[in-house]
């Protein structure tokens, strides 16, 4: 099942936004995320947070429509994003998608690339999406075969440690089983060359950024 998740970040209603993402099974809001759903006329199924940054107008809003809201003490141990991911999975979704989580605050930005990485996540499909750039996390012994557009840029970026028996093709290039350093700029800015790449991971843990570049 499909969730779409807007967090409290920067978002722009003119972002990359496929409209049957809108349509998915589920919609959860983070806190002040309500209003970036109000912008586009979405009625959120959920609304997460200690709802410090939603305007009590909208909430109470929300809440006269039948909209559930979950609220969390301010001082806690997890961000509402982290609170959302955690409900949504809850609730039996395994593709999320989660807008609006980057560019506001370093601090919160690194973190909610850094959920990506959770353990605890693995076998769920989570991408961040931030206007015309996916994040996501390839574990080991996994591949992923991805669509995408010839001239898109693909970054591989190893998270806790090396990542070993890195392959790739599809893109200007490629790898064959190839270690990439902890630290290393060895995956960074490889061009798209193939409706369709691959890439492949041995072992630990490589954070993927898919970006399609604007008009030269």
């Amino acid at each position: 099942m499909k969730c779409t998740i807007f967090a409290n970040g920067l978002f722009s209603p003119d972002a990359r936004i496929d409209p049957k993402m809108l349509r998915h099974d589920y919609v959860i809001a983070t806190d002040g995320g309500a209003l970036h759903c109000h912008a586009l006329g979405i009625t959120p199924n959920l609304v997460v947070g200690d709802m410090d940054s939603i305007p009590l107008r909208l909430l109470y809003e929300l809440r006269r429509q039948g909209v559930e809201t979950r609220t969390f003490p301010e001082r806690k141990d997890h961000t509402d994003l982290e609170l959302a991911i955690d409900l949504a999975i809850e609730r039996g979704m395994t593709d999320l998608t989660v807008l609006s989580a980057l560019g506001l605050r370093w601090d919160m930005s690194i973190a909610a690339v850094m959920l990506l990485a959770a353990s605890r996540f693995a076998g769920i499909r989570i991408v961040l999406r931030d206007g015309a750039t996916d994040l996501f996390c390839l574990r080991g012994r996994q591949r992923l075969d991805l669509a995408a557009t010839p001239g898109e840029r693909l970054s591989l970026i190893p998270l806790g440690g090396p990542a070993l028996g890195v392959t790739l093709h599809g893109l200007d290039y490629p790898l064959d089983d190839h270690r990439i350093p902890l630290g290393s700029t060895l995956g960074i800015s490889n061009v798209v060359t193939r409706p369709e790449v691959s890439i492949e991971i041995r072992e630990g843990l490589l954070l993927c950024v898919l970006e399609t570049p604007g008009p030269a």
